[in-house]
């Protein structure tokens, strides 16, 4: 399992493939906030800070583990990434009159991301790190 692991994510032939599926995600994340009701049925298993935390720290996760240099280059480009995927996030969803774009939510976006990534740059071997 933990060779499993480092394949997934610290091995840098998959870099590029971490970058496209945070990508992916996000425009996922997007498209399903765009569904009308989606977020009304979804919000019965989960608040919307819960769903903002874990769908965005698992994008700085990816954002992360798939940047180069040092923890705290790698922990700036992921924060500044996740900042702006979560205000287009709220852009976006200031078009629907059944949604509304709010602050509260990008902040807890960025929050997740600094935590993810704080976290990411404690756990993370040092020469794993130097290496990507």
């Amino acid at each position: 399992m933990p060779s499993l692991l480092h394949l997934l994510l610290l091995d840098t032939r998959l870099r590029t493939l971490r970058y496209a599926t945070a990508i992916v995600l996000f425009l996922a994340i997007v498209i399903a906030g765009s569904i009308p009701g989606a977020r009304a049925d979804i919000g019965q298993y989960a608040s919307g800070v819960v769903l903002h935390s874990l769908a965005y720290a698992s994008l700085a996760l990816l954002w992360f583990t798939a940047s180069r240099g040092s923890g705290a280059a790698r922990s700036l480009a992921a924060v500044g990434a996740i900042a702006v995927m979560g205000a287009i996030d709220e852009f976006v969803q200031s078009f629907f009159p059944y949604r509304g774009a709010d602050v509260h939510d990008w902040m807890v976006d960025c929050c997740a991301a600094i935590v993810t990534c704080a976290i990411l740059w404690l756990v993370l071997p040092k020469a794993e790190l130097a290496r990507g």
